[in-house]
């Protein structure tokens, strides 16, 4: 995207893009069928789960002024209109933990001036989201979002992580809490004296730690070696919600035995409650608030409009990530522009506005390109068994393939030829069965693998379309008249949520990955190189590496410190905003350009494996001073626990029928650790390129071999920059 500041530029441009494909984002969720129901699903309990439990925080820290209600209608309403309306139907809306904590402050604020209080709090709040939507449609029409791409990794993956640092200081603090006794309950209840109290908490954490679980095993079903295939993909599908329901059934097992408030559950107020629908009529005491604070308001305008403008730029960029591979165009401005109209109505409803929220936007595109990759892989799967049933050869394969491939792409007249999609299928398989001289043969399963060729080398791409976003809006609407059913949910399945959340969010962040890397033994840092890992690794030398997380880290926990001052807080946007310039100005004056390129990388590269040479590396710990590997750590990995009998892997039996080149080509097995081609990460040579694989995030990537020897552990003068 260019950089445009001619006013209105963008939102034109961005208006003229969507609208080619408007027509198309229906039409292809449509043609989806039942298959998009498992995205939408997914996505709605990622974004309805947590937006009930900022209800509840809200609840209690405005004292009931806002509750669970309010947050799912606001997510609700902006997401059907932005589903509809909206540029990027890929982003999704909500209520956000930094709206829970601005909406915090301001009532901090209000609560003790006499002039606004309790009744005119939010009346006041309008007026905030009145200037915050002026301030975001001036934003718009000037294009500041053509500075969206100096919102680089740093700033992303660091505000990725201060959104899961929020999520789970949200879980530990509401799970302590579960041992104390609410604010608004009377201390003489059963159900509250000391023992009962104790007995509530352990059973909480109990909840809330067996939802977590089982929600992260349940997410890597697919890997898993047992059950059938439908049924792996069934609970990696939909089993966080399921483990919601069951750990709520679990919840009700001590029913008899235990007084009434064991374990607590959600506590709001129905729709059709008296008194529960006085926030829609706020704007009829707009006129009452004095006239001092309604120019003050300007101010908390000021932070939530920054706010917005970055959280918002960032979730729509999330979802829009260069490996995700999206054929339709962006829409950063009018985007923008659409929420200043949400923020202003949520105003003048007395109700929290919803933004573009992480990490459910890169979420749900996520679980889009695993839709699309089923798709695809079914129906080539198909057509290739069919053309080798015909006795087909490659070329007639790859034809037959390609045409089934461009009947699943999306007819835009200015996207890229869908046929480049296949170009890695056809290079492994036409050109080097010409080279063997086999190009006119028949095909069969020894030159083409239907089920291993087809998922290796099936290119990223996403069903980008707007009937998912649609549907789980709805489905959010749904929960607010389904909130008698809602408040059955224990609060400690939801902070178990919270935790879920923010751990999900983890991996792919290289941030966090490098924090990892810090507190890795130096005698352990070789099982880094053993696995996929990023490409600094190998090109960046280690004292960088060190210098740089340590400059993000202070960042962060600068940022998350600020949120817990009470007034200072709500200028927590401002610190998230400044990581531009200190990006461009200030970093390149401590680190050179090579090394900034590759810790701050527009894309998530991975390097191959690497061997691992463990005589090498005994010698070269013990010259540094270095503890070296334990001898009993190697003997665990070839002792078998139970009998501690040596293990043995059986050679291949050469027999009167083995051919003589599949004897050739058996290799002899070693210890897992002591590998016949071993060579030091260090003077490792060259890995060639493999197949794509699949990066942290869930998404294949190409490998990048290694271009020089790692730099892992290696301390180099002059890596600060000369």
């Amino acid at each position: 995207m260019e950089e445009s500041f001619v006013p209105f530029r963008g939102i034109k441009n961005d208006l003229k893009a969507r609208l080619l494909c408007y027509k198309q984002d229906w039409i292809s969720g449509l043609r989806a069928g039942f298959r998009i129901l498992a995205p939408t699903t997914y996505i709605f309990f990622a974004s309805a789960i947590p937006v009930i439990s900022f209800g509840e925080q809200l609840e209690t820290n405005t004292d009931g002024s806002l509750t669970a209600v309010q947050t799912l209608a606001s997510t609700s309403l902006c997401g059907i209109i932005h589903s509809i309306f909206g540029g990027q139907p890929l982003l999704i809306l909500g209520v956000a933990e930094p709206t829970v904590l601005m909406y915090t402050f301001m009532y901090n604020f209000a609560k003790d001036r006499k002039d606004l209080g309790h009744h005119l709090f939010l009346p006041w709040a309008a007026w905030v989201c009145v200037w915050t939507a002026l301030l975001l449609f001036l934003l718009a029409v000037l294009g500041a979002c053509s500075i969206i791409n100096r919102f680089t990794r740093v700033a992303g993956e660091l505000f990725g992580l201060l959104i899961a640092m929020l999520f789970m200081q949200q879980a530990i603090r509401a799970t302590v809490q579960e041992f104390g006794i609410p604010q608004s309950e009377n201390p003489n209840e059963v159900a509250l004296l000391p023992s009962w109290r104790f007995g509530n908490g352990m059973f909480a954490l109990v909840l809330s730690f067996g939802l977590l679980l089982t929600s992260l095993s349940s997410r890597k079903a697919r890997s898993w070696r047992y059950g059938t295939g439908w049924l792996r993909g069934f609970i990696a599908d939909y089993g966080v919600p399921l483990m919601v329901l069951v750990w709520t059934a679990v919840s009700y097992i001590p029913v008899h035995d235990v007084p009434s408030g064991i374990p607590r559950r959600l506590l709001s107020p129905n729709p059709w409650s008296p008194g529960a629908y006085s926030n829609w009529t706020v704007i009829k005491e707009m006129l009452n608030v004095p006239l001092l604070y309604i120019i003050g308001a300007f101010i908390p305008a000021t932070m939530i409009a920054v706010l917005y403008y970055f959280d918002h730029s960032v979730a729509s960029q999330l979802a829009q990530q260069q490996e995700f591979n999206l054929k339709k165009p962006s829409s950063y401005h009018y985007d923008l522009l659409l929420l200043g109209f949400l923020t202003i109505l949520c105003g003048l409803l007395g109700i929290p506005p919803s933004n573009g929220v992480i990490p459910q936007s890169p979420m749900h595109t996520k679980s889009l390109a695993t839709l699309k990759h089923q798709l695809l892989r079914n129906k080539l799967v198909a057509t290739a068994r069919k053309s080798i049933k015909m006795n087909s050869n490659l070329g007639q394969l790859y034809t037959s393939m390609k045409d089934a491939y461009n009947e699943m792409q999306t007819p835009l007249v200015y996207q890229m030829p869908p046929t480049l999609g296949l170009k890695e299928l056809k290079e492994s398989t036409i050109e080097k069965a010409a080279s063997a001289g086999y190009i006119g043969a028949p095909v069969d399963e020894t030159v083409f693998d239907v089920d291993k060729d087809i998922d290796e080398l099936l290119p990223v791409e996403v069903k980008e379309q707007r009937l998912s976003n649609l549907l789980q809006a709805l489905m959010v609407s749904g929960c607010v008249a389904a909130m008698p059913l809602l408040k059955k949910i224990p609060t400690s399945v939801l902070w178990g949520y919270f935790a879920y959340m923010a751990i999900e969010s983890l991996p792919g962040n290289q941030f966090w990955e490098r924090i990892l890397l810090l507190f890795t033994a130096p005698s352990r840092r070789y099982k880094v190189l053993e696995e996929q890992h990023a490409t600094f690794i190998e090109t960046v030398p280690f004292k960088t590496i060190t210098f740089f997380t340590l400059f993000q880290t202070t960042y962060l926990l600068l940022c998350f410190g600020i949120t817990w001052i009470p007034i200072a807080g709500v200028l927590f946007p401002l610190l998230i905003m400044l990581l531009v310039p200190v990006r461009q100005y200030f970093l390149p004056k401590f680190f050179k350009a090579a090394h900034l390129q590759d810790l701050d990388a527009a894309e998530y590269e991975e390097a191959p494996p690497i061997p691992y040479n463990i005589a090498y590396e005994v010698q070269e710990l013990q010259a540094k001073g270095i503890a070296s590997i334990d001898s009993g750590e190697i003997l665990d990995e070839i002792v078998t626990r139970s009998r501690g009998e040596v293990r043995r892997v059986q050679s291949p039996k050469i027999t009167s029928t083995t051919s003589p080149a599949a004897s050739e080509s058996m290799v002899h097995v070693y210890s897992p650790r002591l590998r016949t081609r071993s060579s030091s990460p260090r003077f490792g040579e060259p890995i060639e390129a493999k197949g794509p694989r699949k990066s942290p995030r869930g998404i294949e990537i190409s490998e990048t071999p290694s271009p020089r020897p790692s730099m892992l552990g290696r301390v180099v003068e002059g890596s600060s920059r000369s």
